[in-house]
């Protein structure tokens, strides 16, 4: 357990020790002074959160949000950096909830962990074999359907394990999550160790509590999580999911092969109920007897309502002109709190970047308008929260001269996915390239129809599913394919996963095709317009393709996986999205293992 000071500040759940800054910059100068090995300071920088790229000499920052939580002046910080220091001058939204800074030289590192530490932000252990950011619910502590708010608990772990001896060298990363309710907005069933709040009655006493689910993940066989507790208090929860840590620590079969030292590998290996048995024998060790894990003294614990503003005493309303672009926009970005008078806005961000002036222009409205708190979710937008109802037209105003006023959030233009090249070591194609292509068709589409508006599209880079291709219904993860001696950017195509909030969490089926990248816009198209024409009335995507089954959607695509020949009519088939050159499969070797 970690000595970590209690700071109780908004955004401030992590504590900042300015001699880990210090210890920083001594390594990296060793280091490009040639006076340290490179495998021990990778093992080292990544814990700090500071990751290689593809491009040489070049880091990307993950930077944590625990429960995806921030404020403005944290904003206004990564504006700073996105600035001064990011060739590229945007900071991206991930889909764990945390947020990245591209292409930083590691000589400006250290300056920039002490612009985020000043307020309050942590990159400790955002990369490497430790726990990962704890991501939960942007909804926790003002949705109307939680039991109570998950907020102080999801922090408390944190703090629990955050530089702890237990978690620093762990067989390969750890990633939780806290829903705030049954909806699980958190997307629990694709992690380690993932929470969903509930009270029961204990001898009569109203008792918070969690059910625990386990072993979940995606990447090399996705698996949802199992149950390990249907019910555990929360005095006990941080002493089970220590009892789940140690013995993953200790597997060291995991160890022997990099790619498969998941925990999920051992939990679906042993099976459900005996790894409930390995926890119940963990918990009765020495190390256990007579542990006080009660989460109180690391709770953290922000009173965001305090510093809400009152209602507008003359709030703005929307004129003819605006009427029906605010009223869109509000269809899916506004969401009632459970606190009367007070509404949570999710800001749409396309791929999930964000500009110095945007990341400031939020701050500037969070101030204005709310409580200065924002959310990040699993789909890479933002929820600004706190809102009087009166004060939503003006906020919308804002947006728009931001550019963040887009609609349709959690409906089919609203693509998500991964860096791919433009960073990634691992990465094989464009899949942020991807992206704008298929949201730019879908827009050209028109789609007004509501049941295929709710078609949730996801890519990934590589099949590592950092754009959770897994849990679309309908995904793409990058590949390439072979024409004479040349190579074609290319995607594997999943259909019927689900990560909408509130249905069952499903892993999507794996087509028997690969199709060229530049034809893959044309491929939704054609699967949208499949699932238009042949499904029964009230039918929902998923549902169409189980009754119609994985070989129609496979014969829809057979022509277009003809790999091209090479000649000056087909060569942009052989450049990647958004690319300049001819595609070379170029494939360095990753850090997430290191």
């Amino acid at each position: 357990m970690t000595t970590a000071t209690r700071i109780d500040r908004p955004g401030r759940v992590i504590a900042i020790l300015e001699e880990e800054f210090e210890d920083f910059r001594t390594e990296a100068t060793e280091f490009l002074a040639d006076n340290r090995e490179a495998d021990d300071f990778t093992k080292f920088r990544l814990r700090q959160g500071v990751y290689g790229q593809r491009q040489p000499d070049r880091q990307m920052m993950r930077v944590k949000l625990p429960f995806g939580g921030t404020t403005s002046e944290q904003l206004e910080a990564f504006a700073v950096i996105a600035e001064d220091f990011a060739p590229l001058g945007k900071g991206h939204l991930t889909t764990r909830e945390a947020v990245q800074l591209h292409h930083l030289p590691l000589a400006d590192t250290h300056d920039i962990m002490q612009i985020l530490g000043a307020s309050g932000l942590s990159t400790r252990e955002a990369c490497g074999n430790t726990v990962r950011n704890v991501t939960g619910d942007a909804w926790a502590g003002i949705r109307d359907d939680e039991p109570f708010d998950v907020t102080p608990y999801a922090g408390a772990f944190v703090r629990y394990f955050v530089r702890s001896d237990l978690t620093q060298l762990l067989p390969r990363k750890f990633k939780v999550a806290f829903s705030g309710s049954d909806e699980d907005a958190a997307l629990t069933q694709i992690h380690d160790i993932g929470f969903i709040p509930e009270i029961r009655d204990v001898d009569g006493v109203p008792t918070k509590g969690f059910k625990m689910v386990t072993g979940g993940g995606l990447s090399i066989m996705a698996r949802h999580a199992v149950v390990l507790r249907e019910w555990v208090s929360v005095d006990d929860y941080l002493l089970v999911s220590e009892a789940v840590l140690r013995i993953f620590d200790a597997a060291d079969e995991l160890r022997k092969n990099i790619a498969k030292a998941r925990l999920k590998f051992l939990v679906h290996r042993v099976g459900e109920e005996e790894f409930r048995r390995m926890v119940d024998e963990e918990l009765a060790k020495d190390w256990a007897q007579g542990r006080d894990a009660s989460p109180d003294p690391l709770l953290f614990l922000d009173d965001e309502e305090a510093d809400a503003p009152p209602a507008p005493a003359n709030p703005e309303q929307p004129t003819d002109a605006d009427r029906g672009a605010f009223e869109e926009w509000a269809r899916t970005a506004v969401r009632a709190q459970k606190q009367a008078g007070y509404s949570a806005i999710e800001v749409k961000v396309p791929q999930g970047d964000l500009d110095p002036r945007q990341f400031r222009g939020l701050a500037a409205l969070l101030r204005e308008y709310g409580s200065g708190r924002a959310r990040t979710t699993p789909w890479q937008n933002i929820v600004l929260r706190w809102i009087p109802d009166g004060s939503v037209y003006s906020v919308w105003k804002g947006l728009v001269d931001l550019e963040l006023a887009g609609s349709g959030i959690l409906e089919i233009e609203d693509v998500v996915s991964c860096p791919g090249t433009d960073s990634c070591k691992l990465g094989i194609t464009s899949s942020m390239g991807l992206n704008r292509a298929i949201a730019d068709r879908v827009r050209d589409m028109a789609v007004t129809d509501p049941l295929t508006r709710r078609i949730l599209i996801n890519a990934s880079g590589c099949p590592n599913s950092c754009g959770q291709h897994h849990i679309a219904n309908i995904g793409f993860h990058g590949a390439a394919i072979k024409s004479g001696e040349r190579q074609v950017p290319a995607y594997h195509v999943f259909v019927g996963g689900n990560r909408r909030p509130g249905a069952d969490l499903e892993l999507g089926t794996l087509l028997k095709v690969r199709l060229p990248a530049k034809r893959v816009p044309d491929a939704v198209e054609r699967l949208v317009r499949l699932y238009e024409d042949e499904r029964a009335d009230g039918e929902e995507f998923n549902a169409f393709f189980e009754r119609a089954g994985k070989v129609h959607f496979e014969d829809a695509l057979r022509d277009l996986t003809l790999p091209p020949e090479f000649s000056l009519d087909t060569m942009n088939e052989f450049i990647d999205w958004e690319r300049d050159r001819i595609y070379v499969l170029e494939r360095g070797e990753g850090e997430c293992a290191v």
